[in-house]
């Protein structure tokens, strides 16, 4: 019988701050804390629009031999461990996928992630491919993938392995839990330890971008308001002062 352990989720409150704060300002504010890159390089989205936050849950993929894993897609279901992964699928959870960047074997398609999204799941990172990508675009997903493919998971050149586990997606290492951000501009993550703080640095640069936004669309000058300047920051203390409590 195959056993895998579930993950440690932060507060839904927590994913959900990060989610507002989007990629760009996550990726800078951790790089700025000392992470010099969290961004998950390779995988892009083919759900515009779609912005979600919330924790990893990991796959691991290794290359495949065959005397050791089976080539049927259908053979023996239950030691298949993509489908694992998605047993432990709570409300707001991420996929991320280590596929090693293969561009041939479909991760998932259009049943699994149906149950996922089922399962109240958000989104999945592969480093790799989807395959009845046409389908997965319609479930309400946010999907960040490589490419697409019409070939199953093991068809190939490589096998699930391992669910939450660290895993190396796009060069970037995530650890299951971690919480993944990710937009039109990609997928960061951010490592579980620093979210509260980053969450507490990027709402301030959300709102002083927010102020600038407004003054360079009124024809302010760059570069008094961006970045916002000592000149500038009396003024903008002021505006936010007659926003009130947030």
């Amino acid at each position: 019988m195959v056993e895998t352990h579930d993950i440690v989720r932060p507060p839904a409150e927590l994913s959900a701050a990060l989610a507002a704060i989007g990629s760009a300002t996550a990726s800078a504010e951790l790089s700025r804390m000392g992470i010099r890159s969290a961004f998950i390089r390779g995988p892009v989205s083919v759900t515009p629009g779609v912005r979600v936050a919330g924790p990893a849950l990991t796959l691991q993929f290794l290359p495949k031999r065959e005397d050791l894993y089976p080539v049927d897609e259908y053979a023996e279901p239950e030691k298949q461990l993509h489908r694992h992964v998605m047993y432990h699928a709570q409300p707001g959870d991420m996929i991320v996928v280590d596929a090693r960047g293969d561009m041939s074997s479909g991760v998932f398609g259009e049943m699994m992630l149906t149950y996922f999204k089922g399962r109240g799941g958000a989104g999945v990172v592969v480093d790799g491919c989807l395959r009845d990508i046409g389908e997965a675009k319609q479930l309400g997903l946010g999907l960040w993938i490589r490419g697409a493919t019409p070939n199953f998971h093991a068809q190939t050149d490589i096998v699930p392995a391992a669910v939450n586990v660290p895993v190396a997606c796009g060069g970037t290492l995530v650890e299951p839990g971690d919480i993944v951000v990710a937009d039109d501009d990609g997928a960061v993550v951010v490592p579980i330890k620093l979210a509260p703080a980053l969450l507490a640095v990027a709402q301030e640069h959300a709102e002083w971008e927010e102020f600038s936004r407004m003054r360079l669309a009124e024809g302010g000058d760059l570069r008094l308001y961006y970045p916002l300047s000592d000149e500038a920051r009396p003024e903008y203390e002021r505006w936010r002062a007659e926003q009130g409590p947030a």
